[in-house]
């Protein structure tokens, strides 16, 4: 699965110095890790929910997840400083690749009505993020086995110093973005 990594070296470089007119090879930016986070509204009615969803992520990407908690106390939603509300992975070199691989070329299309990924959730300094409703799209998810549909949200953080350098990038490592 290091196709992308190869891709990078091959392609990407070559054709990122000559859009942006970099001088050297360690000008060009690239994918510096991929967080991977699953936020629980539920656990309080179901504490088991959080295993299923640490269970979920692991199968997906290969690597254990370590377990979120509240940051500060809010009455509005029951929560309290301290409890387990959710948890995520950060993916970097081979995994990172292997999972944008997969996403991009596997559980992407599998969005029912998918035209792409919008253009638009750029933070302004060169990273992505993006939101899944429902971790079915991959296909190590066995639909049989899973409790509830969860959904994900996945940031794509790059060495880019603008949006335009890092949607570049993306692109030319296979995102689908729509237009």
């Amino acid at each position: 699965m290091e196709i992308l990594r190869e891709q990078y070296q091959k392609e990407i470089i070559p054709a990122m110095m000559k859009k942006f007119n970099y001088k050297s090879v360690m000008e060009v930016p690239k994918l510096e890790k991929i967080v991977i986070n699953i936020g629980l509204g539920d656990i309080k009615d179901n504490p088991k929910s959080l295993e299923n969803a640490v269970n979920d992520l692991t199968i997906i990407t290969g690597q254990k997840p370590i377990i979120t908690k509240a940051k500060k106390a809010i009455a509005a939603f029951k929560l309290r400083e301290g409890v387990n509300v959710g948890c995520k992975v950060t993916l970097r070199s081979g995994k990172m690749y292997d999972f944008a691989y997969k996403l991009f070329n596997t559980a992407l299309p599998r969005v029912r009505d998918f035209r792409g990924v919008s253009a638009n959730s750029f933070d302004g300094r060169g990273n992505y993020s993006m939101g899944i409703k429902e971790q079915l799209i991959f296909p190590e998810i066995e639909y049989d086995k899973i409790d509830k549909i969860r959904g994900m949200d996945i940031i794509f953080v790059t060495t880019a110093k603008n949006d335009e350098e890092a949607k570049e990038l993306l692109s030319l490592l296979g995102m689908p973005f729509q237009g």
